[in-house]
């Protein structure tokens, strides 16, 4: 094994450990979610307030859709370009 493969293998590790320390803390923290509208890509919705056009996560056929919604942390969805708390 040459150098490069130790500290690649090395920085590896670390990055493991950094994500699985930085869950533990997250799941310590309990994160209020909200819902934004306008910012999901087609098929990455969580669900839509216009039950019409599809029934829940996954569907949505557009990019932006301003019915449909994704979840995200509280106080970020009016920072996101397009986002809003409400359906439209």
């Amino acid at each position: 094994m040459n150098n490069s493969h130790i500290l690649y293998a090395a920085i590896g590790s670390l990055l493991v450990l950094g994500l699985t320390s930085g869950n533990a803390n997250a799941a310590d923290k309990k994160v209020e979610m909200e819902k934004c509208f306008g910012v999901a890509k087609a098929g990455k919705n969580d669900c839509s307030s216009n039950k019409s056009a599809h029934s829940c996560a996954g569907q949505g056929t557009k990019n932006n859709d301003t019915m449909d919604f994704v979840a995200v942390p509280k106080g970020t969805c009016e920072k996101l370009s397009g986002g809003s708390l409400e359906g439209k």
